[in-house]
């Protein structure tokens, strides 16, 4: 039998998890058979790509598998996701499972308990084979870490795949996972998902709740999210990750609607403002020139689309810097201190400059923050949604670990050229990365609907109504 996890260009797109799971809840695909196929679908990419940086043993979770089909075949309940593979990013703690978070300092870690996101996937069924990869820490949008090496990307293994979540956007792009977690301060589920034509929701704050934490309130940007290849499948997999948590006091008490079911709406007279280049940001011509045909196919959907500077978000990247510095001082401070030397450069700066921050620093970043969101809120008055890229660049050589200009504009540290991602992160707002096409070459590109805070599904519902007039999702990678 053929896998149902192979496609072509030329056969037909790749599953869907709700394929997948209306297959196993009819009888027709057993658990241990998606499992099977699985794990023979990682044989065959994952040495192109380097996704899936830990596996366990086939034998180690057929058990797993065997009992979901036991429960099934007596027509007893099982839970959502009963019988879904899923390998979780290297950030995120799995009881029992090594997780080193891409850190040669943390190369041994094998965590008692798990976090709270991978604690909700355990309890929704689903099955957790392993781990994908990410860069050291999380930090940057280049998948590569000196223990597992780098990921490639699937439309053009010489490419970036983007990250931090790069592991799981080419494990689902490759059809090795169909439903995958990823986080996201600053574009880390936004930025892989462009790269590899894929859906990267990067959720309200708190809709998502996490535990355990680091970073203190003042200072948190970053969210856990769900990646799928569609936004069906990704505001699946968003409904069963949400919900209040007493542990985070963020948490929000809702889940807001949100339904994979309902992602249908009217899409006439939504107004959209469209920025090409928002806050005046570098964009490399040639993704520019891509980008051109956007406002047209929004226009198709029946919204009003408007022009817009996004002038409001001028020095939104200089509160991201300050905050994220914070940041990651919090979060690796005390790796700093135990072994600098064994991080990578750019990693260490970033850390030390957290250390430096002075109480004014702070309150000019905390200052300028308030003012956006206002500036922000304002902005929601006049238009329904923001879209815009989600990249600066079309993915580069692997090789390199970020581009040091843009059109002629010098990048001074590695992570200025995703700033498209980052000016949002400080203001808490919902962004989903959809796919919006293919260069001549066959490299995938994004752009991101931005939403109201608490509007996660409405962003949902317009990402949906992209992805049905494009279809762009339907082009899965070939191994050649």
């Amino acid at each position: 039998m053929q896998s149902l996890l192979s496609a072509t260009p030329n056969d037909r797109p790749l599953p869907r998890a709700l394929d997948l799971l209306t297959s196993l809840q009819e009888g027709s695909l057993s658990a241990e058979a998606l499992l099977n196929q699985t794990y023979q679908t990682i044989e065959r990419w994952n040495p192109a790509v380097n996704a899936i940086c830990t596996l366990l043993p086939l034998e180690a979770v057929q058990g797993q598998a065997r009992e979901i089909d036991r429960l099934r075949a007596r027509s007893q309940p099982v839970p959502p996701l009963a019988g879904i593979p899923i390998a979780v990013k290297d950030l995120a703690a799995t009881a029992g499972i090594r997780t080193t978070l891409g850190t040669p300092l943390m190369k041994d870690n094998v965590p008692a308990t798990d976090c709270l996101l991978v604690a909700r996937l355990r309890a929704a069924g689903a099955i957790i084979i392993g781990k994908t990869n990410t860069p050291e820490l999380g930090a940057g949008s280049h998948t590569f870490n000196p223990i597992f090496g780098t990921t490639r990307n699937p439309y053009n293994f010489d490419l970036i795949a983007g990250g931090s979540s790069g592991g799981a956007a080419a494990a689902l792009a490759t059809g090795m996972l169909c439903l995958a977690d990823g986080s996201d301060m600053g574009g880390s589920l936004r930025n892989p998902a462009a790269y590899c034509n894929v859906v990267g929701m990067r959720p309200t704050m708190g809709r998502i709740p996490t535990w355990p934490q680091v970073s203190s309130r003042f200072a948190r940007m970053a969210v856990e999210g769900p990646m799928a290849r569609t936004v069906e499948d990704c505001t699946l997999l968003l409904r069963l990750l949400s919900g209040p948590d007493a542990r985070d006091a963020r948490s929000l008490h809702d889940n807001h609607g949100i339904d994979e079911h309902l992602l249908e709406r009217d899409t006439r007279g939504v107004r959209i403002g469209w920025s090409a280049a928002p806050a005046g940001l570098a964009m490399e011509p040639a993704l520019r020139s891509l980008l051109e045909q956007v406002p047209e196919t929004l226009a198709r959907l029946g919204s009003e689309v408007e022009a817009t500077a996004l002038t409001e978000l001028l020095g939104a990247m200089d509160v991201f810097k300050t905050l994220r510095a914070a940041a990651y001082a919090m979060l690796a401070g005390d790796l700093y201190q135990r072994g600098h030397q064994e991080m990578k450069p750019t990693l260490t700066e970033n850390i030390k400059l957290g250390f430096e921050q002075t109480t004014s620093d702070i309150y000019t970043a905390e200052k300028a923050r308030t003012a956006m969101t206002a500036a922000l809120a304002e902005l929601f008055e006049r238009y329904d949604y923001l879209v815009m890229p989600t990249t600066q660049v079309m993915p580069f050589p692997v090789e390199l670990e970020y581009p040091s200009e843009i059109d002629g504009e010098p990048m001074h540290s590695y992570i200025d050229w995703m700033a498209v991602c980052c000016i949002l992160s400080p203001f808490d707002v919902p962004c989903a990365s959809v796919p919006a096409g293919f260069s001549t070459e066959g490299i995938p590109f994004g752009i991101q609907i931005v939403g109201r805070p608490g509007d996660d599904q409405g962003v949902m519902q317009m990402a949906y109504a992209w992805q049905q007039q494009t279809q762009h999702w339907r082009t899965p990678p070939t191994l050649g």
